[in-house]
């Protein structure tokens, strides 16, 4: 874990690694790993279909900078989104229902894992297309800015994101307009199949983000302490009026792609290589070290987490699909023209 980050650090924000809070961030760590976990198991049983990507391996990515924001604050995500609906508050039934299609899902059933929405949560999707995202955060912080409203919105997107041009006009007119929006690239060095090496002539993401006069830097996004830092010190700039920030993540994931993925792009030993630096682990080592942290505390805790989402199982199990005289609803259509 990185060094004393109980202290200011440049550009403001403090870490206060209290009892408390490292237990509140091994929480929702461990509660996104055994979702997801649960998630590829009710995927192989046929309970969950389509599409669906797992986050194992980036949750301290979400739980650190979700950690800097405020209940007020917007949230904007990718495909890989569960993460970041379970800890900004979206239910958990809410979220399983999703993606098993039910009408009482956070996005009534019709979006499934791509596609959570949580208004009252302010988490503005999941979105399937890649650096999709990137535009919504830019209107919605423009929004903000508007209406002279003290909120940062942070959103997501994975490296692939960076050689799509909405990356680029995003960047842009953020900057030009010194707009309240946390750029943060969850880096785990794969676009689905292809390596950032052979698809970016230049791998150096916040040098990009440089181009357009934001201040940016690169952090271990398998260091939760380490990513919260880094996202205080962005939100504070941000909020004093600073404009937009870019915070590179550099992390992994553990699986796959989708549940599709055969994985033939990547070595084994490359996978077997970022397992030893699991964030999930590594904080409850140190927390031991520390003594934040006994087996009693850990067991209670996976107890718990356990129940709830054993609870979400059932009650999307149980949860009834939208009536078919209902499916027309939000859908529209124009006559065939001659």
């Amino acid at each position: 874990m990185t060094a004393d980050v109980s202290k200011p650090a440049p550009g403001g924000g403090k870490v206060h690694l209290t009892h408390g809070h490292l237990m509140a961030l091994l929480r929702d760590m461990l509660r996104v790993r055994r979702f997801e976990d649960r998630c590829a198991e009710l995927y192989t049983q046929e309970k969950i279909r389509g599409f669906l990507h797992l986050y194992n391996g980036e949750e301290a990515v979400t739980v650190g900078t979700c950690a800097a924001l405020e209940p007020r604050d917007a949230v904007v995500a990718t495909y890989r989104e569960h993460a970041q609906a379970l800890v900004r508050g979206t239910p958990m039934r809410a979220v399983m229902a999703e993606m098993f299609g039910k009408a009482s899902g956070c996005s009534g059933g019709r979006g499934g894992s791509m596609h959570l929405f949580d208004r009252a949560h302010r988490l503005y999707g999941g979105n399937a297309i890649v650096g999709g995202g990137l535009p919504v955060a830019v209107g919605l912080a423009l929004a903000d800015a508007m209406k002279g409203r003290d909120v940062v919105t942070a959103c997501f997107f994975g490296d692939g994101a960076a050689a799509e041009g909405e990356f680029h006009e995003s960047l842009n007119l953020a900057a030009l307009w010194r707009l309240p929006v946390l750029f943060l690239c969850e880096n785990n060095l794969y676009a689905m199949g292809t390596a950032l090496r052979f698809s970016h002539a230049s791998p150096d993401l916040a040098a990009r983000a440089h181009s357009y006069c934001l201040p940016a830097e690169s952090v271990d996004g398998m260091d939760v302490v380490a990513v919260e830092a880094a996202a205080r010190r962005a939100v504070t700039a941000i909020r004093a009026g600073a404009g937009p920030y870019f915070l590179e993540c550099r992390t992994y994931r553990f699986r796959a792609h989708s549940m599709f993925d055969a994985q033939l792009y990547r070595e084994k030993a490359e996978v077997e290589e970022w397992t030893h630096r699991d964030p999930l682990p590594r904080l409850i080592d140190w927390m031991r070290t520390a003594g934040h942290l006994h087996d009693d505390d850990l067991k209670a805790m996976e107890a718990a987490v356990s129940t709830e989402i054993e609870d979400a199982v059932a009650f999307a199990e149980a949860a009834d699909w939208e009536p078919v005289e209902t499916l027309t609803r939000f859908v529209t259509s124009a006559e065939a023209r001659p």
